[in-house]
């Protein structure tokens, strides 16, 4: 994407305040002085065969980089393809019903959305927000001396692709599901009562490539302790057992030349390109105790697996 949009002129606006020159993970206009609106748009294959799982987590990926820019979602579009003909309208109603349930969860009005037919079942969702002009959060202002706090395990890639594999049965991934599909609303809401430098959520460049988006945007070094990393049951051991996905290669090339990864537990480096859907939030915070105990009391089984420092690219060791 990022060699498509070499060619294409940056916008200027005064009232735009985040556009797509640091790969944030929404826009940001302002509209009045007290007001911006956050536009994002996001949506995904299946990631499991079932309907209502489908719409929970594509509703909450979407709606996920409105928070991921300290805003609040207000509205929602449906985006949706889907085989008409070769697949029974049941499906796509209980996909439609599960991102329903997802935006009234974060507060937000369903106000309708497009349909078309495709080959293969996609849903997703156009999201917009508000936040006050100077509270906006973006990926590129990361301070020397943050704490990481993120707030999701790693591995959901590569456990929907086992499931597909015939490795895992959908009822041995159920706990993995309830959190990828699990609103990013109440961490981040945590985390505004302290001072958020930066964030952005976690999801199909891996922990690494959106770290490394943090690292060249605020111009820092990202450092992440392996060992601190949370990972869903079982992720690291289907990497042990040959499963993959298909972004782990090109995540990899992504990161080349501008990422140091140490001696890791077997299986576990995989994980640090594994693509996410519906990943935590990554967080850079002056007060990274502080926050995190406030994070774990609003419910979010959070940790801190790094922090910032003078430098360029990312560092796991």
């Amino acid at each position: 994407m990022s060699d498509a949009l070499k060619g294409l002129p940056r916008p200027h606006h005064p009232d735009l305040l985040v556009g797509f020159e640091t790969s944030d993970d929404a826009a940001v206009f302002r509209v009045t002085p007290d007001i911006a609106i956050v536009s994002t748009c996001d949506f995904i294959t299946p990631p499991v065969d079932d309907g209502w799982w489908f719409g929970q987590i594509a509703a909450a990926n979407a709606i996920s980089d409105v928070y991921s820019m300290g805003g609040r979602p207000t509205t929602a579009l449906n985006l949706v393809m889907f085989p008409a003909r070769h697949l029974d309208m049941g499906i796509l109603r209980d996909i439609l019903r599960g991102g329903a349930e997802k935006i009234a969860e974060a507060g937000a009005v369903l106000a309708g959305g497009h349909t078309i037919d495709d080959d293969e079942p996609k849903y997703g969702l156009s999201v917009d927000g508000i936040v006050h002009p100077d509270r906006v959060i973006t990926n590129a202002g990361a301070q020397v001396g943050d704490a990481l706090i993120l707030t999701k395990p790693l591995g959901a890639g590569v456990l929907f692709n086992a499931v597909r594999a015939g490795k895992m049965k959908l009822a041995d991934v159920l706990d993995t599901l309830a959190v990828v599909a699990t609103l990013n609303g109440p961490a981040m809401e945590a985390a505004l009562a302290f001072q958020v430098n930066a964030a952005t959520d976690v999801t199909g460049f891996g922990i690494l490539g959106h770290a490394l988006e943090v690292a060249h945007g605020s111009g820092v070094r990202v450092e992440l302790s392996a060992s601190a990393l949370p990972l869903y049951e079982g992720a690291a051991a289907m990497y042990r057992r040959g499963v993959t996905t298909g972004s782990n290669a090109g995540n990899r090339a992504l990161c080349a030349g501008h990422v140091q990864v140490s001696a890791t537990p077997d299986g576990v480096e995989e994980l640090l390109y594994d693509p996410q859907t519906s990943g935590g939030l990554l967080l850079c915070v002056p007060d990274g105790e502080a926050v995190l105990a406030a994070i774990r009391a609003a419910g979010v089984d959070a940790a801190i697996v790094g922090h910032v420092v003078e430098g360029s690219g990312v560092v796991v060791s």
